[in-house]
């Protein structure tokens, strides 16, 4: 009871087709034997009815006793249970149903290989993507961005600018008036009130954001622009987050470059050489009411 268990012979799958092939193949030729017993056996009874009792006696077909012809009928039975069981096994057991079932199935896949092909030939648009337009951005021939930005791109801190230089201020007030002017929510805040003679344009994700009257309030970019489509040149002024997403959109840039690096949160993005062109420089140095030196710059789209 607790000895060491015996190990169990394991079989696998193919040897136990074999088995269950050999046991069939068995019970087939037991069944095919005991039809050859019964059928000498019944010959011989059917014979004893008639010739020895008389049953059946006179009774004849083509001039044969009727028994002859019960006789070849079993006999029939007997040759057609013999056919099945060494014919009909050989030739169409499971290795032909197999065989058959694979050259079906090869067959249908060609079919339906050559179908696809046809499909192919036919109508090539269906088996193709089409190609995606790239989206291109659509300049503003008139939409110009001013800054004020330091030798490191620095324009601001904490919501307020570094410097205070007067002459760029009165340039400011000179090139804007009269304009649209579009900015962020943060810039339009820095302001003590909306400045005079400009329509303002705010940008800003919060919903029923509060303004003065006359003020627009919009929530992207995009409907800044078209809130601004008929100026011929309306001015994009901070802050940095919306400086980066209008220079894709901007014709020219108004910037006055103070000649001075600063500690900044809010940055002006670099302005690339190879895609604009200086086209303007003014410089002004430092004096009594300009603590830096600074440069008026004007940057065209090439």
């Amino acid at each position: 009871m607790f000895g060491k268990k015996k190990d169990v012979p394991q079989i696998d799958k193919e040897q136990l087709e074999l088995i269950k092939n050999a046991q069939h193949r068995i019970k087939q030729k037991k069944r095919l034997y005991a039809h050859f017993v019964l059928f000498l056996i019944g010959a011989v009874f059917l014979i004893i009815l008639n010739i020895a009792i008389g049953v059946g006696e006179g009774v004849t077909f083509f001039g044969k006793d009727w028994f002859v012809f019960a006789i070849l009928a079993w006999l029939f039975l007997f040759i057609y249970h013999l056919f099945n069981v060494f014919v009909t096994h050989k030739f169409m057991g499971k290795d032909w149903e197999q065989q058959q079932l694979d050259k079906l199935v090869a067959k249908q896949k060609e079919r339906i290989a050559q179908l696809e092909k046809t499909v192919v030939k036919e109508q090539p648009i269906m088996t193709k993507t089409p190609p995606v337009e790239e989206k291109k951005t659509k300049i503003s021939t008139g939409l110009t961005l001013i800054v004020a930005a330091g030798e490191n791109d620095a324009i601001g801190k904490d919501n307020q600018l570094i410097w205070h230089l007067s002459d760029d201020l009165k340039r400011f007030k000179t090139l804007t008036s009269g304009h649209c002017i579009i900015m962020g929510r943060k810039t339009f805040e820095s302001f003590p009130k909306p400045l005079p003679n400009r329509k303002h344009i705010v940008i800003t994700r919060q919903n029923d954001y509060k303004v003065p009257e006359g003020v627009i309030v919009v929530n992207t970019l995009e409907d800044a622009l078209d809130a601004s489509r008929h100026d011929q040149q309306p001015f994009v002024i901070g802050g940095g987050e919306i400086y980066a997403q209008a220079i894709k959109y901007a014709h020219k840039i108004e910037l006055t470059r103070v000649h001075e690096s600063f500690d900044a949160d809010t940055f002006f993005p670099k302005v690339d050489s190879n895609i604009w062109k200086e086209t303007s420089k003014i410089v002004h140095p430092k004096d009594d009411e300009h603590a830096y030196s600074f440069s008026f710059i004007t940057y065209e789209r090439k």
